[in-house]
């Protein structure tokens, strides 16, 4: 399996990079409670934007994710570079636009943007309406993800330190266990996929989940051995 990530039966593939932003994008709005449909209107506005790189350029003082704007209130360099800040902003503005919910998907991101283009949004409506249901959906296996371990990796400290920070951020409260697993005792699946979309940046080996096993070189693959067990991430 070639690196990076790929919604099964659509023709929707991504980086890893691209992946683990796009979900850091959906698990923002899925703590704000907000429908799907915001999760399609910022991924598509990032696509455009950045093409869901957190850019540290960007036209005039244009940064991050969504090449917000320092200079016009967004926040502060290092804020708007942080991928939860910088989505939290966008739908900050997203939900004050009339008729976001239903309205055209380019006028209602453009409504945020302000862009100098504010048709371009429009031509990633097709992917976004790909993308975010398999990160939001409740059952594994929807986004397919692999990675080649690096060959020098950090240490496994540095790595679960890494990890149990976004967890907080991103998926909920993690422990780790006595032999180095991180667990996510609430997570559902889209926790579940969140974590495979970071695994190269954690350098994860094993991703577990009530029955499923992920692991780089394989994908999802049922075990049902670990029926009923948490999320739990292996960095080992």
């Amino acid at each position: 399996m070639p690196a990076g990530c790929a919604v099964p039966g659509s023709d929707v593939t991504v980086t890893t990079e691209q992946a683990a932003n796009a979900a850091t994008i959906a698990a923002v709005a899925r703590s704000r409670g907000l429908p799907p449909r915001a999760t399609v209107i910022a991924l598509a506005t990032a696509q455009q934007e950045s093409r869901l790189r957190n850019l540290d350029y960007g036209d005039r003082d244009s940064l991050g994710l969504f090449q917000q704007r320092p200079s016009q209130g967004w926040g502060s360099e290092a804020q708007v570079q942080d991928p939860v800040y910088s989505a939290g902003k966008f739908f900050d503005g997203l939900v004050k636009v009339p008729d976001w919910e239903t309205g055209d998907l380019t006028t209602v991101a453009d409504a945020v943007q302000r862009s100098a283009f504010p048709l371009a949004y429009r031509q990633w409506t097709a992917m976004a309406e790909s993308l975010a249901p398999a990160l939001l959906a409740d059952q594994p296996g929807q986004l397919s993800c692999s990675y080649t371990p690096a060959a020098e990796p950090a240490t496994v400290a540095e790595r679960t330190a890494l990890v149990t920070e976004a967890a907080r951020r991103e998926a909920g409260a993690p422990t780790v266990e006595t032999d180095g697993t991180v667990t996510i005792a609430d997570a559902g699946w889209p926790e579940a996929t969140w974590a495979v979309t970071h695994a190269e940046r954690f350098g994860l080996t094993e991703v577990t989940k009530d029955g499923w096993r992920w692991t780089p070189a394989v994908g999802w693959e049922s075990t049902p051995s670990t029926f009923e067990l948490p999320l739990q991430l292996q960095l080992s």
